[in-house]
């Protein structure tokens, strides 16, 4: 039997939960223009989930990516989430970014989420993927005169985005590449991005896998350029005038001459099979490319000074491995599927001990990592099998496909927040 099943569930909740509005309040979540404090940046990261595609409702879809939005506003403000990761972003389909309803039903979204609680955060994504469907999509003169150029009257360009020596051109399939940064089409295509992001209502921004989008920028030269224009650009387009960004960092770190480009990292948690216990996944220091102890330090962006830089780990996605359901303890797939996938096919009491054991190990071997809580999320069983969706929402009429992980975040976070009081 399973060391987490084994575990009495009450062993880890009885501390301090009564405190929980206390600490609550006492906490803050202010940040400006002039940046964001490292504690009230761990105060987010401490409270931070991945929701993917939340803020999404395609119009060109027969139903939501993630339907179930009012139950998701609710988990929201049961949970006490503040930072609410990948909440939109494109992989591919990029055309319905032409499409009006698409960006206000986020825009709504966002404001139904700050009417319970304001300080609440939305992340966007800018990944490392573009397809042909970018030559869809109008340049507006914004995003032109965002990076200095002069406007013109056309459409995005995805051969111009591409590496000049057919680096990771059709990289995905087939007319899906990953966008070179040195090229300026693709940082036009990031600053609209960003920007509609930000009008929509975000105020992060998490920027993918940076080492492919850089593959011709070693030395951060076009990333340390393109960011600052990113973030003048926030100033003014942004409730708070700052945009926390953040990235996949398998080197440590996005830093030039002593300086973070990031206010924070992110990666995905790489857990470890365990063959002679079936299904059972542990985290480890040094595992594959894990982060832990590895994130380099710098000046923050907001100017105070790290040794390590902050960091999210989360249940990551990335597809199915050709052994599943073998424990290769070589490899960075769980039990042959990625993390998410892994996670979901656990039974209840397993997952739930398994956040808290995942929660409190992060603590107790780095101080500068923080668990990312998985919401909702995309799985992959089988590459002929349909994509399913992690959703960690208390299973009702109101969400039918919950799956009962979000008393277990929500007393997590209550038990941590007393201890720190």
């Amino acid at each position: 039997m399973s060391l987490f099943t084994q575990r009495p569930a009450a062993a880890w909740l009885t501390a301090g939960i009564s405190l929980w509005a206390v600490t609550a309040c006492a906490q803050s979540y202010s940040f400006n223009e002039k940046g964001i404090s490292r504690p009230v940046l761990e105060h987010y990261l401490d409270h931070a989930v991945t929701m993917t595609e939340f803020l999404a409702v395609d119009p060109y879809a027969s139903d939501a990516p993630y339907p179930n939005k009012e139950d998701d506003i609710r988990l929201i403000r049961n949970t006490g989430a503040k930072f609410i990761g990948r909440a939109i972003y494109r992989w591919g389909g990029e055309a319905v970014l032409n499409n009006k309803d698409y960006l206000d039903n986020a825009k709504r979204l966002v404001e139904e989420v700050h009417k319970n609680d304001p300080d609440v955060i939305f992340q966007a994504a800018l990944f490392e993927q573009i397809s042909e469907q970018v030559n869809t999509i109008p340049v507006p003169a914004w995003a032109f005169r965002a990076l200095g150029l002069v406007a013109e009257n056309r459409h995005f360009r995805y051969a111009d985005m591409l590496n000049t020596k057919g680096k990771l051109v059709d990289h995905w399939s087939k007319g899906n590449s990953v966008p070179d940064i040195t090229r300026v089409e693709t940082r036009l295509w990031f600053m609209f991005l960003a920007g509609t992001y930000m009008e929509v209502g975000c105020e992060a921004l998490h920027l993918g896998q940076i080492a492919l989008i850089g593959m011709e920028d070693p030395q951060l030269t076009e990333w340390a350029a393109f960011l600052e224009k990113i973030r003048a650009y926030a100033k003014t387009h942004t409730r708070r005038h700052w945009v926390l960004l953040d990235a996949h960092t398998p080197s440590g770190g996005m830093v030039a001459n002593g300086k973070s480009l990031l206010d924070f990292n992110s990666f995905p948690l790489r857990i470890k099979s365990v063959p002679e216990r079936p299904q059972e996944g542990i985290l480890a220091v040094g595992f594959t490319d894990a982060l832990y102890g590895r994130s380099k330090g710098g000046i923050a962006p907001s100017g105070w000074k790290a040794v390590s830089m902050p960091y999210l780990v989360e249940l990551d996605n990335f597809g199915i491995s050709n052994h599943p359901g073998v424990p290769d303890t070589t490899t960075i797939y769980p039990w042959g599927f990625d993390e998410i996938s892994w996670f979901y096919q656990q039974p209840e009491q397993y997952r739930n001990n398994w956040l808290r054991y995942a929660h409190q190990w992060v603590a107790d071997h780095d101080a500068n990592g923080h668990l990312q809580m998985p919401v909702t999320r995309v799985v992959t069983l089988g590459r002929k099998q349909p994509r399913l969706k992690y959703r960690a929402n208390t299973r009702s009429p109101q969400c039918p496909d919950g799956m009962n992980d979000e008393a277990t975040i929500k007393a997590i976070w209550q038990a941590a927040d007393a201890r720190k009081k």
